[in-house]
């Protein structure tokens, strides 16, 4: 022969590439298509998987997007990295939520929260830059950190802390390599809000040792009791030119399928982040969008009527939580999950079975009492659970009255 040597055949290489080959599916959504299945197939499932409200989108926001399917403008492209008027609405709407001042040119409009995160990321690391990341962590945010490049770098709060890690473990588990920490209060999936103080005293860290904050401000308007929300920006001002802010419409205004989100960051951030877009996706949905719009200018009186019954069914579901042997949840003060520890059940014989991790509890939860719940292992370590309180009080009563019955 020539000494040149036959490319292998196509069909002794991986089908996938091994880049995508290592995300995991999101652990949530794949309880929630199981729970939503069982129901379809006739089985009376209630599911505490999914992280969504079962209201219904205002109607002013629904309206707006009536109106915009009838304006031939939404049915073209528009620029990739968002409506202008969108841009500037999130820029009015972030000073008067959160006090922070930003221009529309450090806005970008993207498809729901997810690709703000991952375009965030993106932008950010470079192969082997190390990301610490506060746990139990949301699905998305590993997978993301990886899928860009970068090391996620977990640092476990557990029940003991109500879930919130302190400056010195982030201290402990910095290394040369970190370039970013990941921010969020309040927290999916635990619910754990940090004060004012704890902010700033993380913020000035990570300030004083170089790092870019990534914060995820989704679940801003969903606080309770004495708890408060603080951007980190906004008490750490000197970390304007080092911090992306990651927010969207989902939670806040029972949008979850309409996919408007955005980032807030640096002119330059947001410029190459939008270049991603531009070849990605291009632009979210026009319609999506001029529903977004309705939804920011307004005011949050429809906010206020479900943060409130978020509350009541979050006092409801720790209370009862708590009622079970081996169970212990600290009361959540943002969002809307409750995460209880289920450590003390591990290991217990329960209709005729031993769980030996919250996976395998989880799953014994679903089939014994048709009850469908998140295992911790989907967060970070095992011997948790995560139930979404974002679902009507009966179901909510009878789902965990099932579990203390099996449970007993």
């Amino acid at each position: 022969m020539n000494g040149m040597t036959s490319p292998a055949p196509a069909g002794a290489r991986p089908r996938v590439s091994a880049r995508i080959a290592a995300i995991a599916e999101s652990a949530t959504l794949a309880v929630d298509a199981k729970a939503k299945a069982l129901k379809a197939a006739g089985r009376p499932v209630i599911g505490f998987g999914a992280g969504e409200p079962d209201f219904a989108t205002p109607d002013y926001i629904v309206e707006a997007a009536v109106e915009a399917c009838r304006d031939p403008r939404n049915h073209r492209y528009t620029p990739a990295g968002g409506q202008p008027e969108l841009k500037q609405a999130v820029a009015a709407k972030t000073l008067r939520d959160s006090g922070y001042q930003v221009e529309p040119s450090q806005v970008l409009i993207t498809n729901g929260g997810k690709q703000a995160v991952y375009e965030t990321f993106a932008a950010l690391l470079d192969p082997g830059d190390e990301v610490l990341m506060p746990t139990p962590y949301w699905t998305t945010y590993p997978e993301s950190i990886a899928l860009a490049g970068g090391v996620p770098v977990e640092v476990l709060a557990d029940e003991t802390t109500g879930y919130r890690v302190s400056v010195e473990q982030l201290e402990a588990a910095r290394t040369p390599r970190t370039k970013v920490l990941l921010f969020v209060s309040p927290s999916n999936p635990t619910g754990a809000v940090y004060s004012p103080e704890a902010v700033r005293e993380i913020g000035r860290w990570a300030h004083a040792n170089g790092l870019w904050v990534v914060t995820d401000e989704i679940y801003e308007h969903l606080v309770y009791g004495d708890a408060t929300f603080s951007s980190i920006v906004v008490e750490v001002p000197e970390l304007a030119d080092t911090c992306v802010v990651v927010n969207g419409v989902a939670k806040t205004y029972a949008m979850t399928g309409w996919r408007v989100g955005w980032m807030i960051g640096p002119k330059d951030v947001i410029k190459a982040a939008g270049n991603l877009q531009s070849h990605a996706t291009s632009n979210v949905s026009n319609v999506a969008q001029r529903a977004a719009l309705a939804a920011v200018s307004g005011d949050l009186a429809a906010v206020a009527q479900m943060r409130s019954a978020f509350d009541r069914r979050r006092r409801t579901m720790v209370s009862m939580l708590n009622e079970i042997d081996g169970v212990f949840c600290p009361e959540p003060e943002g969002a809307f999950y409750a995460y209880p520890s289920v450590k003390d059940v591990l290991g217990r014989t329960i209709a005729g079975r031993t769980p030996k991790t919250s996976a395998e509890l989880a799953e014994l939860i679903l089939e014994e009492a048709e009850v469908a719940v998140v295992p911790g292992e989907a967060f970070g370590p095992s011997g948790y659970l995560r139930l979404s309180y974002a679902l009507g009080d009966d179901d909510l009563a009878e789902g965990v009255g099932r579990i203390q019955r099996l449970l007993g």
